[in-house]
């Protein structure tokens, strides 16, 4: 069997084994084999020859056992770097976890690689999963979450959120309310920070979208507010069936994560509670990877269209490096 010697050795395993069947004292020992008294004497009394490991027998990566687990889970289910595993980590699981503390923890654990934890067959790259038909950007889903009421608050508010089915890109703007008023400034807010053309836009039922139930055959009259701006920049509302929240289900998904955040996360006040959304927010677009677009970056798929199709886009596609909102 091969050992592995330590840099630094000034002995091997043949001249140890010497030391320790020459009956000597340590300091003949250390005469005789022009070693110090030291590395004789621990010769003289080890029961074998070989190197020890150097390594501190308690990595301190300042993670809990549960906290280590969500570490993991992330790396495997959104395929982070390292450097967006640890910001996430350092932003909503510890502030006090260091890059080497995570690093050991993917090593020990066989996730060092990227390539380690992305499933494929062999001979293939990853693909998209398709739960949707094939669309170019611009084919927007709208809704709604209430928000949780914060210490400062009189009463709580609401999160309007728009999601691109092709590229996952995300807007959201909180409201105090969700009228009419408020839907119609939403939508024109979407229209200026869009970097893509709309052209169909996908609701729910609700009175602020739709007056679908409050006519006698149960169809939209095109007289409500939402649908008057909607048409006016040319794009197309579509409703989803009701009773089916499922075909809404992209945004719904994105707003389970925004509950996530939410439960976890202690808030001082509606500025806190805003400002962790809108940091949440430039770190879904530009820096967490979607199994559903390929494990690639809302920010990423968006410049990937626009070389392809630029005619559908009304801005160019910038990176953002930094999260300081």
């Amino acid at each position: 069997m091969s050992s592995r010697i330590h840099p630094q050795a000034r002995t091997t395993p043949k001249i140890r084994q010497e030391i320790k069947d020459s009956g000597l004292s340590d300091r003949e020992a250390a005469k005789v084999f022009n070693i110090t008294r030291a590395t004789a004497a621990k010769w003289l009394k080890r029961d074998d020859v070989q190197d020890r490991s150097h390594r501190a027998h308690t990595l301190h990566t300042t993670l809990s056992a549960t906290q280590e687990a969500i570490v993991l889970s992330l790396r495997q289910s959104l395929y982070l770097p390292l450097d967006d595993l640890l910001y996430i980590t350092r932003q909503y699981i510890n502030p006090d976890v260091s890059r080497s503390g995570i690093a050991r923890l993917l090593k020990r654990e066989g996730m060092a690689r990227l390539e380690d934890v992305i499933p494929k067959a062999e001979g293939e790259t990853i693909s998209a999963k398709k739960t949707f038909k094939d669309y170019e950007p611009g084919f927007v889903h709208v809704d709604i979450k209430y928000l949780p009421q914060m210490p400062d608050e009189s009463s709580r508010r609401y999160l309007f959120v728009a999601i691109d089915r092709a590229t996952r890109w995300v807007f959201l703007h909180i409201y105090g309310d969700m009228s009419d008023k408020s839907s119609v400034d939403f939508l024109r807010r979407l229209k200026l920070a869009s970097p893509i053309k709309i052209t169909k836009l996908l609701t729910d039922n609700g009175s602020q979208f739709t007056d679908r139930f409050t006519t006698k055959d149960r169809k939209p009259s095109g007289q409500h507010a939402f649908d008057k701006v909607c048409a006016a920049m040319s794009i197309e509302h579509r409703l989803a069936p009701p009773r089916h929240p499922q075909t809404n289900g992209m945004v719904e998904r994105f707003n389970g994560r925004i509950s996530e955040l939410l439960q976890q996360t202690r808030f001082d006040s509606r500025a806190d509670l805003e400002k962790t959304l809108l940091n949440y927010l430039k770190l879904y677009n530009h820096h967490i990877p979607q199994r559903a677009i390929g494990a690639k970056t809302p920010i990423q798929a968006l410049k990937e269209w626009q070389q392809k199709k630029p005619e559908l886009f009304v801005k160019r596609i910038y990176d953002q490096t930094g999260l300081d909102s």
